[in-house]
């Protein structure tokens, strides 16, 4: 069972690493982050597999190929992290500009002041498209770089084996892939889904806070992981999942606008709109830590067992 998922998975990502050569020779940019995509999916499995599973597998063999597959994953995650980022930052400010006030027919100062804040919101946008545009720039080159590098290249060589051959050792698989959901279920019980299950909170306004659900998206996806080993049933705890992506999306998205609100002497008023995005990032937070904890309670009613 858990050979076969290896083998399957490992198949997979040297599909994807054929794909992506030939994308990268053609030119084709969109196949070539494609692959990439899926590469990325299919090392992230495998390394699901062999952190759940691990007493299951030859350790001194598992271990560094695991390490190695997350640090792959993680550089081909940047690039695609930063795009999503500022799609979704500059989307924010679009929505920011729109609900400011339009200059009319009022007091001189009045309308200066409204030209300011438009004028900062512009500012703000175009600070933040230059940052994470260069960041999305180095991330593209640092993915260019591992793919071409030995270390890459030795990995690709590690998972070619493992699709014919997964050292695997006998051991069953139900009680490993059950104990990532005891893991999974004592980190949630340690969340505030108290706090969390009234609106408007104020809880998740403020950074410093993010870790446990962060490390709780990280055992949900090893749990559903885990699932497609032993084939079981993952499917309620989607809209929880997908809450915990949101909740990642907007804690980072803030994160960024701060960082860029720390720019040096950038003008008040570009300060003030970065402030503000930073607030409705923050709220977005608020709003998927709500959501995932009646998402939560809703999957483990109908979840067996």
């Amino acid at each position: 069972m858990l050979a076969e998922h290896l083998n399957a998975q490992a198949a997979e990502f040297l599909r994807a690493l054929r794909r992506h050569r030939e994308g990268s020779d053609a030119t084709d940019p969109v196949q070539s982050a494609r692959s990439a995509l899926d590469m990325r999916r299919a090392a992230r499995r495998i390394g699901g597999a062999l952190h759940t599973f691990r007493p299951m597998t030859d350790t001194a063999w598992a271990d560094p190929l695991r390490a190695e597959l997350a640090w792959l994953s993680g550089t081909l995650a940047r690039e695609h992290a930063c795009s999503a980022r500022l799609g979704r930052l500059l989307e924010a400010m679009e929505r920011l500009g729109a609900a400011a006030p339009v200059p009319g027919q009022r007091e001189e100062g009045a309308a200066a002041s409204v030209r300011e804040n438009a004028l900062g919101i512009a500012r703000a946008a175009a600070l933040l498209e230059r940052q994470l545009t260069l960041a999305r720039t180095r991330a593209h080159s640092a993915a260019l770089q591992a793919l071409g590098s030995s270390r890459f290249h030795a990995l690709a060589d590690a998972v070619a084996l493992l699709a014919s051959d997964a050292p695997v050792v006998p051991g069953d698989p139900y009680e490993h892939a059950a104990r990532a959901g005891r893991r999974l279920t004592e980190a949630v019980d340690a969340l505030p889904l108290g706090r969390a299950a009234r609106p408007y909170n104020a809880e998740a306004v403020h950074d410093g806070q993010d870790s446990p659900w962060h490390h709780v998206r990280l055992l949900l996806r090893l749990h559903r992981y885990a699932a497609e080993v032993t084939g079981g049933d993952t499917s309620a705890l989607a809209e929880a999942g997908r809450s915990l992506d949101r909740h990642r999306d907007a804690a980072e998205a803030a994160a960024a606008a701060s960082a860029a609100a720390r720019t040096a002497r950038i003008a008040p008023a570009t300060a003030y709109a970065l402030g503000v995005l930073h607030s409705s990032q923050r709220h977005e937070v608020e709003a998927a830590r709500f959501a995932f904890q009646r998402a939560w309670r809703q999957a483990v009613v109908v979840m067996p067992g």
